[in-house]
């Protein structure tokens, strides 16, 4: 037997700042709403109760192209960042 999902709600980024006590409210009673700028979906607003939407990863993340192809090794330094920045600042006073 499937259940009927429940409507959800359009709420304007205006009534959201307006009436955010009622949203709220409604939210810990377990509703949920999408929220909309100009009328235009932007987001949703549900309980923490509801599950977490799945995520599907098509391809793991990888770093390809721009600086990480310049091959470019840091240089290392015999004085600490702290202590450029404080000699930095020194010569400003």
């Amino acid at each position: 037997m499937n259940r009927a999902e429940p409507a959800v709600e359009s709420l304007s980024q205006r009534e959201l700042r307006n009436e955010s006590g009622r949203v709220l409210r409604a939210v810990a009673a377990g509703e949920s709403f999408v929220l909309t700028n100009s009328g235009v979906p932007v987001g949703r607003i549900v309980p923490l109760s509801e599950p977490e939407p799945g995520l599907s990863i098509t391809r793991p993340a990888r770093r390809s192209g721009g600086w990480s192809t310049l091959g470019v090794t840091p240089k290392r330094s015999e004085h600490s960042l702290a202590e450029i920045l404080d000699e930095i600042r020194g010569e400003r006073l």
